[in-house]
């Protein structure tokens, strides 16, 4: 099963340009393409879409997406995951990690969780 990413609309493009022109099967939307939540969709929309549609949410969004995820969970929902970016890292190592997770990840790995990347 292939992995999607649906990155946060905070997110620069440059993510999914970069994702893209290195692996260009990898399915990579953001909030506000066509078919996807418009832009300023409240968080528990999102995961609620993510959830629906099994796409991981790509995020820079590290105060309130726990709290988020805790109340998706407690609802006996499911999320196929959440990576949030870790404030000091570079985009080139994000790319990598989120092009690695897609060729090597099993998405079981990521599913109700949280998981901070670069892996570092």
């Amino acid at each position: 099963m292939s992995i999607q990413y649906l990155l946060d609309e905070n997110l620069p493009h440059l993510y999914r340009e970069q994702l893209l022109r290195l692996k260009s099967d990898l399915t990579v939307w953001i909030i506000g393409d066509p078919g996807v939540p418009p832009k300023s969709t409240l968080d528990p929309e999102i995961l609620i879409w993510c959830e629906q549609n099994k796409f991981i949410l790509v995020t820079n969004n590290r105060a309130s997406m726990p709290v988020h995820l805790a109340d998706h969970l407690s609802q006996n929902r499911h999320i196929p995951g959440i990576f949030v970016l870790r404030p000091k890292a570079s985009i080139g190592e994000i790319i990598d990690d989120l092009i690695l997770i897609d060729e090597l990840g099993n998405p079981q790995d990521y599913q109700d969780c949280i998981s901070h990347i670069p892996f570092i």
